[in-house]
């Protein structure tokens, strides 16, 4: 049931609801935590359809947490952009590379148009445009599968510091 309700949900991981991601959402909304309508990328239909889903009334999306906007896709002003790598960190799906001091650029075929770059940016260089051709947006499976990639690289990426760091414990009390 979890893995159905997370399916309907948009997948674009941009926390609106309150909840670290679509799946976190899913998990409250089923938990009794949460309510349907706090997901403003769904937007009416997507509320619809979760609550077709769970089989309670429909609602209108509760304002307290953003309003509907059409889909969207964000771009570096690459000229402005001092390569402080704050916007990669923060991309739930991996659609920004680039490397320190150096320009960055996003992959807009996978961007999802979260809005979370737009706040570390230092340099304000990134915007949030609309999708001209809605039918160009990530789909939902795919940006589910490219942000569950991004969660297990960065596990991987924790457990091999923690690994490294215990081996210099090591070597340490070794010597």
């Amino acid at each position: 049931m979890l893995e159905a309700l997370n399916n309907l949900l948009p997948q674009t991981q941009c926390g609106q609801c309150s909840f670290k991601g679509c799946r976190p959402y899913a998990e409250a909304i089923l938990a009794g935590d949460a309510d349907i309508n706090q997901c403003p990328p769904s937007g009416d239909e997507g509320i619809a359809k979760i609550a077709a889903f769970l089989g309670v009334p429909t609602k209108p999306l509760n304002s307290q947490f953003g309003e509907h906007k059409a889909k969207s896709v964000a771009l570096i002003d690459e000229v402005n952009c001092i390569g402080c790598v704050k916007c990669i960190a923060v991309c739930p799906v991996d659609a920004i590379i680039g490397a320190s001091k150096k320009m960055h650029t996003i992959i807009t075929t996978e961007c999802t148009g979260c809005e979370l770059c737009l706040p570390p940016c230092p340099m304000d260089c990134i915007v949030i445009l609309p999708l001209t051709n809605v039918n160009s947006a990530v789909a939902p499976s795919h940006a589910k599968q490219r942000y569950e990639s991004r969660l297990i690289r960065l596990e991987k990426e924790v457990l091999a510091k923690t690994e490294f760091k215990r081996q210099q414990k090591a070597r340490l009390l070794g010597s």
